[in-house]
Formats: structure tokens, C-alpha cells, sequence
């Protein structure tokens, strides 16, 4: 304790005494506690706290009768009390209990915090230095072309990243249309998708495909799923068995149920042809804009899919690996079908309740078929999943997000699709998306609705009823 070295003050005369001792309080300072017995001298201590619950009759009988002041709410510190009589006299002792609210130990609090933070963030720079310098390969540096299959709108945003990713390293778009061709190699803009944004020098652009595929180092497929497999049997004679391909298209084949990475290697005729699957939340206007923006790329060899992940990472675009190709690809398709749901939801203007019930019920579905087919849940809900799923039912840049805003105000698939000059790979998803529920025993009520609205079996509002009139079960 430390000694508080003042005159003695005036004490009042309420007080509670015994034969032995006596208890009483400054008369200024109600903090300030006399205690006296016959065998020592006085001691004086000094409360922060109230007084205990044996001294409050004495202490609120003094405070009624103004024998007291109140407490004071700041008591000052000890250091600065003089000591005038340090020799002898009354002893004064301090019991000091610390208070939580002061506003010294507020500001205390405030500076742990941000230096917590900010060692944890300079931790996660140091972690992201050493990563990078204990994975840095020289792919991009080794890489002199990649070739691009189709000049739709994603791949003619991804033709661009890669070539600015490069200046020395070619970049061949592999086109049907000849009037696009001309565009990109006579302008330098795909006069079709991106007539305002201007494209690498290093992009050029073919119809030949022996000319597009020979020598390349990598091929991005950008070809709308249902023409995939005709599209690489024309060219196949000029794809090296070695070339990886890196998938860009997200759907099943409506007949044959099947993905994008079973898809690849039958049409080429070579089973091992090395396969990447990206995707992710990603717009290609955006894309286009260099707006950061993040993906994952999987593949079953994981030092291909690591190299894919070196070409393709840049300062803007992040890319994540994953070993599961199924629940990527699986997330990439059916998010498409889950998106034309959220839009007619928005086209009926049903709320936003009902929009977070039906997406929320929309991923439980995806995951369940996801992981009968062999994905993880984990992918689903990653940035493949629920990442993916979030950006295309929640903002209008999607095209089947469009197109169910469409359905749900009322206009026929047919008008929709013919004023459509992109393709809406929920469409033709949706019917194998409740072939392989029926396959793997899936219960998919949301998705099995559109499919059905799709077919011209039910309408939207009778969709609603139904959905809202499925058995009340316990969440899983």
C-alpha cells in the first residue's frame, strides 16, 4: 500500500464503534475511511468502490444528512498526493481496485487491439511473400502461345487478361465468324461482344484451326457446352495429346448427362488429355475492366493445375487450385439452372425473403447431387460454389439470371431466347440437371421447377404454390 501523506482531514461523528475500535468517514471525502483502536495509531484508507454492505447504514446516514459529500468520480492518483509529514502521524493506506471503464485503460485496450491487428496482417504479408517466392515458376516465362477456342464473350475477355499478362506471347482466337475475325485483327476490338474495349496488339484472331492450334503452349475452350464435342472432333486432328485444356464452359451435355471434363477427352479421342476446369464469380465486362476478381482452377494433377495457376494470376486476378473436379464443374453447371429461379422470383416481385429462401434451398440442393456424384462439400460452398452462385442469381450482368426476370414477367421462353445474342446455359442444363437427380435418388425441388417452368409444364405462379405446398422436413 502506498502511504497518502496529507493533513488528517475532519472526520463526521456517524460512526460505528465497538469497546475495542471505531469506523468513520471523511466529512469532504466519503472515499476516505478512518479506523481506529485503542492498541494503534489511526489508520486512514482510501475506497474506489463503495463502501462494503457492513459500513452502507453509516455511509448513507452520513450522505442523508449532509454530514458527507458524495463520492467523488475520479479519485486522484496516489503519486500526486504531497507528503508533508512523513515522519509520523496518522498512517494512511490506499486499497485501490482498478476500474474497467477508465478511460486510460479504454485507450490501453484501443492500442492492444490495433497492435493486434497489425501484426496479424503483417504475419499474413510475410506468409504470401514466402509462398510466392517458394512457388515462383518460370510457366509465364516459358509460355510463347496460347490459343483460345470461340470468341464469345468470356473468352475474348480471357484472351485479353493472358495477353496482358505477356506482351511477347502470342495470343490465337480460333473463330467461326469471319466479320469478328477481321474485327480483332484489323481494330483490335471483337466488334460482337466488346465494341468499347480495345484488345492487346498480341490478340490476333483465325478460322484456320491448324494455324490457331500449332505450337501452343495452353488452349482455353470457351465454346458453349452444347456444341463443345462437335466443335473439337472438326479440330482434333490438330491437338497435340499434350496440350492442356482449360475449361471456361460451365454446363452438361443435355443428352449424355455429361461434363465439360468428360466431354474433352472423348471428343479429342485421348483420355489423357491434360484437363483444367476454371470458374469462379466472374463477369467478363468485368474482366475486361481489370476489376479484382478471384477463381479456382481444378485439375486431378495438381502440378498442371499450379502452372495454370501461374499463367493465369496476375494482379487483378487471383487463382485458387482445387483437386475436385466434380464439385467444381457440378457448382459451375447447375448455378446457371438456380439463377433463372432467382430471377423469376424477381420477376414476380415476390421479396426478399422469398429470394433467400429459394437460393439458400438452391445450394442445399447442388450440394446434395454434388457430393452422391463424389464432390466435396466443401467445394460447394467455396468460391466455385457459393461465391459463383451469389453473383450470378444476385446481379443483372448474368444472362439466365435475365432470362428468369423475363419468365416471371410473363414472356415465352421462345421470344427470349431468340432476342438473346448470348447463350443461357441454364436452359439446356436444367433437363440433365433432373436427369442425374433421378440418377443418383436427389431430391432437388427447386431446381426440378424450372426445369419443369423450362418445358412449358408449369407456369411460374403455379411453381411458387407447389414449392410453398413440399412437406415442412428438418433441415439437413
Amino acid at each position: 500500500m502506498a502511504a497518502l501523506l496529507e493533513p488528517p482531514p475532519p472526520f463526521s461523528n456517524l460512526h460505528l464503534s465497538s469497546s475495542s475500535s471505531s469506523i468513520s468517514f471523511h466529512t469532504q471525502k466519503p472515499n476516505f475511511l478512518r479506523l481506529q483502536n485503542n492498541q494503534s495509531k489511526p489508520i486512514l484508507l482510501y475506497l474506489h468502490s463503495p463502501p462494503p454492505l457492513l459500513l452502507k447504514p453509516l455511509y448513507c446516514s452520513a450522505l442523508s444528512s449532509g454530514a458527507i459529500d458524495p463520492p467523488q468520480p475520479k479519485p486522484p492518483p496516489i503519486e500526486d498526493i504531497p507528503n508533508p509529514n512523513p515522519s509520523g502521524g496518522e498512517r494512511r493506506d490506499s486499497i485501490s481496485i482498478p476500474s474497467s471503464s477508465s478511460g486510460s485503460t479504454t485507450e490501453s485496450r484501443k492500442k492492444d487491439r490495433r497492435k493486434t491487428v497489425k501484426l496479424a496482417w503483417e504475419k499474413l504479408v510475410r506468409w504470401s511473400r514466402s509462398w510466392r517466392n517458394k512457388n515462383k515458376t518460370d510457366v509465364l516465362q516459358r509460355t510463347k502461345k496460347v490459343v483460345v477456342l470461340g470468341g464469345g464473350s468470356f473468352g475474348t475477355a480471357m484472351a485479353a487478361h493472358v495477353a496482358n499478362n505477356k506482351a511477347e506471347m502470342e495470343v490465337t482466337m480460333l473463330l467461326r465468324d469471319p466479320v469478328v475475325c477481321l474485327s480483332i485483327n484489323e481494330s483490335h476490338y471483337n466488334c460482337k461482344y466488346f465494341p468499347e474495349h480495345k484488345l492487346p496488339d498480341n490478340v490476333i484472331a483465325t478460322t484456320d484451326a491448324k494455324t490457331a492450334l500449332d505450337d501452343a503452349d495452353f488452349c482455353l475452350h470457351a465454346v458453349p457446352v452444347q456444341f463443345s464435342s462437335s466443335f473439337l472432333e472438326d479440330i482434333s486432328e490438330h491437338v497435340n495429346s499434350s496440350l492442356p485444356i482449360i475449361s471456361l464452359s460451365k454446363g452438361l451435355e443435355l443428352n449424355t448427362l455429361r461434363m465439360m471434363s468428360q466431354i474433352i477427352p472423348q471428343a479429342l479421342g485421348n483420355p489423357r488429355q491434360p484437363f483444367v476446369a476454371l470458374s469462379g464469380p466472374s463477369f467478363a465486362l468485368e474482366l475486361m475492366k481489370k476489376l479484382p476478381t478471384a477463381m479456382v482452377v481444378a485439375s486431378k494433377d495438381r502440378k498442371l493445375a499450379s502452372s495454370v495457376q501461374q499463367l493465369l494470376s496476375s494482379q487483378h486476378l487471383r487463382i485458387s487450385t482445387s483437386s475436385d473436379v466434380t464439385g467444381v464443374e457440378i457448382a459451375g453447371a447447375l448455378k446457371n439452372v438456380l439463377a433463372i429461379a432467382a430471377g423469376i422470383v424477381e420477376g414476380m416481385d415476390l421479396g426478399n425473403n422469398s429470394m433467400a429462401a429459394l437460393v439458400a434451398q438452391g445450394c442445399s440442393e447442388i450440394r446434395w447431387l454434388a457430393t452422391k456424384m463424389g464432390g466435396k462439400a466443401a467445394t460447394i460452398t467455396g468460391l466455385s460454389g457459393s461465391g459463383d452462385i451469389m453473383l450470378t442469381c444476385f446481379v443483372n450482368l448474368s444472362r439466365n439470371r435475365t432470362l428468369g426476370v423475363r419468365l416471371g414477367k410473363g414472356e415465352t421462353l421462345d421470344d427470349i431466347l431468340s432476342s438473346m445474342n448470348q447463350v443461357a446455359e441454364g436452359v439446356s442444363t436444367a433437363g440433365a440437371v433432373i436427369a442425374l437427380a433421378q440418377k443418383y435418388n436427389v431430391k432437388m425441388p427447386v431446381l426440378t421447377a424450372v426445369a419443369r417452368i423450362i418445358d412449358n409444364e408449369l407456369t411460374p405462379q403455379k411453381a411458387v404454390l407447389e414449392l410453398m405446398g413440399l412437406p415442412q422436413v428438418e433441415e439437413v
